[in-house]
Formats: C-alpha cells, structure tokens, sequence
C-alpha cells in the first residue's frame, strides 16, 4: 500500500481487521441472504454488500461514519474508503 497515493484513512489502517464468522451480522438475526462480506476497519462488524439485498455495510457507515471496509471474501484482499471513494488492494 505504500507505493500507492492513499488518503489519509487508509493511511490510517496499520493492521487489516478481516471476519472470523464469515457471515452477516445483520443478515443472520433476520434469516435474510447476502451476496458478499465486508468488515469494517474501525470496529470489525461484518456486514453484507450493495449488491446485496439489504446492503447492510452501507447503512453502517452512513449511521457511524466509520470510513473504510475490507472485503471478507476469501482470496480478495482489498480496501475501500466510503468518504473518499478511495479503492486500494493490499
């Protein structure tokens, strides 16, 4: 990451907090489905995709700010920042 010009929240991310349970925390208490897993970088909820159905991720950054994800899919090994619309592979 460091060759790459980032902004300064994915400068911000040391260590890459990444999902033990592979599912959605939200999907799962209402028995709903997802289509790919993401995990957020400042409190390590995982969370379902936009694309989705309920595109839980999504609705956590808009009701915490928290700024950036990483996927949970095994074999993908990325980041995103929702402020700065900001892609980075790691």
């Amino acid at each position: 990451m460091a060759d790459q010009e980032l902004c300064a929240h994915l400068l911000a991310i040391k260590t890459v907090k990444l999902s033990d349970d592979h599912v959605c925390e939200e999907c799962i208490k209402h028995n709903q489905d997802w289509v790919h897993l993401r995990t957020c970088q400042t409190c390590g909820v995982t969370l379902c995709c936009d694309d989705s159905p309920h595109k839980h991720m999504t609705q956590h950054y808009h009701a915490t700010h928290h700024p950036v994800i990483a996927s949970a899919e095994e074999g993908e090994r990325w980041l995103w920042c929702y402020p700065d619309e900001a892609f980075v592979e790691y």
